[in-house]
């Protein structure tokens, strides 16, 4: 059977974008029978280039990958990029990224992007994006603070969507139905792009339109229906109890996500080229992919008949997150050299609620003690970022090349968080021998915090071509950062000013909230550098070493100072001295890598075995006052390891690649009272991501029907397990590895396609990670022997992956 030119480039697009794992810079490839793959372009050097000569550990993930494999986002990017975990938690957070096991918190590093920094084309913005319109997602693996700067001490991840074309009028229509087994609805997506030349070859837009319907599928079960009022843990073996005190949602994790994006294109001249883009996103999520199954006391009947899929929580979680960004990139060509400007602003904004019962009833403030006690916390969070860089990259034929820039960036964030305990205040009243606080709005605490940092920084690089075979990049980058900070908390419950007239039920109350801001300031400065040698072994066949470092600003913990006079009886939420502020970390990466093409271009096999050790590293942990969560440093790390990538075109019809990564990441020294019950110890394990990860891709392609093109594809992911504490100390557990198959067949014309996909084909029950610990189990308050009614925590859950999911997808592209 004849095979179009088409249908090769189609036929081996998956395979050769997943090979970009150890080359240079993301791109589009092409790929002909004669002639083998043909040339994958890259960008993430800063410079386009070839991705199998460049010397770099780049993955590459192409539009036709994203589409084939059903890559919607970054959590669906990370199964194919050896070395790279993502903890997949649904919507309502931002997952965790980790890189070769640079991870010292149960659940990954925060929701800033933690050791890895993301950029959406030139602007550094953390955003886990709906990935439309995308002409490819680079991955760069290991530190790259010298052309990235901060939060790289990982890596960075880059996402490039399409330009404007300026001499077609086209667009894209496309659409998507599935189904999620354990839910009782269906989800959707659907959107369009479009792109016209205003003045041809001078201006043009280029528009696009996105709206994601998730169905969830998470049931919360076990809401109270009037908060204060209903009791939370009723009797489980009387159904009317429960169904009294207690309501049901069902699907309770979905997500809609409306996305859109419009671009304007300007070339004045050949020499300018500048695009206008305003993003925006909006998700709307429900409430945690996580359950309690497994994960409540056993000496409470709830934990006998929660089912696999079912939460515990007692309030829904919603949260609203809004992004969007301005952002305007200019290149010039000054014939000596290619300045390019790239200037953004984005706005962060969320409002969200969370069940916060657990947290206040472990305290042991007394609120255990009221029957019908829970409590809720809403959270505000909003974040807004300037980013100039200027850069001027050398185009001279010499064999002296080099790469100039400066770089300013500045965050404004500011949060706020209520605490509310609906009812206390008159169960006090009643209760309390001294008498309690009546305040109209339940509101037990409040804190707010203001950050602003300021970065600043040169860069460059110097390559210099030694031979025809050994070339030669040094870098460095010169970096200095502000940080101040205000913040404070209050306990209106716990000071609410009340008398009582004595013989009168008659309570006057003050109610006023006092936050005196304690205002913080810190600041560094440094420098980091870089070492890349490459040599050409043959022609098919080239060897590199490099030496690079990265590095993570320090911050603010974002909780109130405690008093002078702080003593220990008496409810407070407050930080010490040592709790306010956390120091920057830093990474040194050492790796050798391989790069080479074999049978005529059929066959790639990259490797990179890398060493990286991480000094002062940034651990979560808790205020000795009120628990609340912060960062603290904490002694050095080492992770070490290997990455391999394969890649084979069998036949017309048959293709194949592969990965693996294999990763031992531990600290290299003890660290003292990191934990409540011990010390971590030189040699522990760090938590978060598994020491072997492997992927496997097959895909069959046929004409049928005369002209059709029908494509068949297998994938595979897999992972071994993961530790959710250093060392497991602190009640740590082992999440058992799990292996997820994907399936799908496309038919497809030359203007559109038809796609059927199975994800998750055999319906594993995988979990991801845990929230807290095992040693979260257990009840608040003992069972009342006359109604067997026990607190229980629910502190401790399991974060899942999505069960099996069948879709149809369908794609039309027309030009005019």
């Amino acid at each position: 059977m004849a095979i179009t030119k088409r249908f090769l480039t189609k036929h081996t697009s998956i395979a050769l974008a997943v090979s970009a794992t150890f080359a240079p810079i993301p791109s589009v490839l092409a790929q002909s029978a004669d002639n083998g793959i043909e040339t994958i372009e890259v960008t993430a050097t800063r410079r386009a280039g070839s991705l199998q000569e460049a010397p770099l550990n780049i993955t590459a993930l192409t539009s036709d990958t994203l589409a084939e494999q059903n890559i919607a986002d970054l959590d669906d990017v990370a199964r194919w990029v050896p070395g790279l975990t993502i903890t997949d938690q649904g919507g309502r957070n931002d997952s965790p990224i980790i890189v070769r096991g640079l991870n010292t918190n149960s659940s990954g590093p925060s929701s800033d992007g933690g050791t890895v920094s993301t950029y959406v084309g030139e602007i550094p913005l953390f955003i886990n994006m709906r990935l439309n319109d995308i002409q490819r997602v680079e991955v760069l693996i290991g530190p790259q603070g010298t052309l990235y700067g901060a939060g790289t001490l990982g890596g960075a991840i880059r996402y490039l969507p399409n330009k404007v074309e300026l001499d077609v009028t086209s667009g894209e229509v496309t659409g998507n139905v599935f189904s999620v087994n354990e839910s009782d609805s269906v989800g959707a997506e659907g959107g369009f792009v479009f792109n016209t030349p205003l003045i041809e070859d001078v201006l043009g837009v280029r528009m696009s339109l996105n709206k994601f319907h998730d169905p969830g599928f998470v049931d919360y079960n076990y809401l109270v229906r009037e908060g204060g009022v209903s009791i939370a843990d009723p009797d489980w073996t009387d159904a009317s109890d429960v169904d009294s005190n207690l309501r049901s949602k069902k699907d309770a994790n979905g997500e809609d996500t409306l996305s859109g994006r419009v671009a304007l294109r300007w070339t004045p001249t050949e020499d300018i080229d500048a695009t206008l883009t305003y993003m925006y996103q909006k998700q709307e999520v429900e409430g945690r992919s996580i359950v309690h199954y497994n994960g409540l006391s056993p000496d409470n009947g709830l934990n006998d008949i929660i089912g696999k899929y079912e939460s515990a929580y007692r309030y829904e979680e919603p949260r609203e997150k809004e992004d969007d960004l301005l952002s305007l990139e200019l290149t010039v060509d000054l014939g000596f050299a290619e300045l390019v400007s790239a200037t953004g602003k984005s706005t962060f904004e969320a409002v969200g609620q969370r069940d916060q019962t657990d947290l206040l009833i472990r305290l042991a403030y007394s609120y255990e003690e009221f029957p019908a006690f829970s409590s809720y916390t809403r959270e505000e969070d909003n974040r807004d970022i300037f980013t100039q860089e200027l850069r001027l990259v050398s185009k001279s034929d010499s064999d002296l090349s080099w790469i100039a820039g400066v770089f300013y960036n500045k965050i404004e964030s500011d949060g706020r968080s209520l605490e509310f305990t609906p009812n206390f205040d008159e169960y006090a009243i009643n209760t309390w021998e001294t008498g309690g606080n009546l305040r109209t709005d339940d509101l037990e605490y409040i804190s707010f915090d203001e950050t602003e940092v300021t970065e600043k920084a040169l860069y460059g690089e110097v390559s210099y071509a030694v031979t025809e075979r050994l070339d030669i990049t040094l870098g460095a980058r010169f970096y200095q950062y502000d940080l101040e900070t205000a913040s404070d908390v209050d306990l209106p419950l716990l000071y609410t000013s009340i008398s009582v007239e004595e013989g009168a039920d008659d309570f006057r109350q003050g109610d006023e909230i006092i936050l005196i801001p304690l205002e913080n300031e810190a600041d560094d400065s440094g420098s980091l550098f870089k070492f890349n040698a490459s040599y050409q072994i043959t022609s098919d066949v080239m060897g590199y070493v490099t030496v690079s470092e990265g590095f993570r600003i320090g911050g603010s913990n974002g909780v109130g100072a405690c008093p002078p006079d702080l003593s220990g009886d008496t409810q407070e939420v407050c930080a010490l001295p040592n709790e306010q502020i956390y120091a920057p970390d830093t990474t040194t990466n050492y790796e050798l890598g391989l790069k080479s093409t074999w049978l005529k271009n059929r066959f790639h096999f990259n490797m990179a075995l890398f060493n990286v050790d991480w000094d002062d590293a940034q651990v979560t942990g808790t205020t000795e006052n009120g628990q609340q969560t912060i960062l603290v440093n904490a002694g050095k790390a080492n992770s070490k390891g290997v990455e391999m990538m394969s890649r084979a075109i069998f036949s017309d019809e048959f293709s194949a690649y592969a990965t693996y990564a294999y990763t031992k990441a531990e600290l290299t020294e003890d660290v003292a009272e990191l934990f409540d019950d011990s010390d971590a110890l030189d040699g522990d394990r760090l938590p978060g991501s598994p020491e072997h990860q492997f992927s496997l891709g097959v895909k069959y392609s046929t004409e049928v029907f005369g002209d059709k093109l029908l494509d068949v594809t297998y994938g595979l992911t897999a992972q071994s397990d993961i530790y959710s504490k250093i060392g497991l100390h602190e009640s740590g557990e082992i999440i058992s590895g799990y292996a997820l198959s994907n399936l799908s067949a496309s038919l497809s014309d030359e203007d559109w396609s038809v796609t059927l996909y199975v994800d998750n084909l055999f319906d594993k029950y995988a979990v991801s990670s845990s929230r807290n610990d095992l040693g979260d189990i257990g009840l608040a308050v003992a069972p009342d022997t006359n109604s067997n009614r026990g607190d229980i925590l629910r502190y401790y859950g399991h974060y899942l992956e999505r069960p099996r999911t069948v879709g149809l997808k369908f794609n039309y592209q027309f030009e005019m």
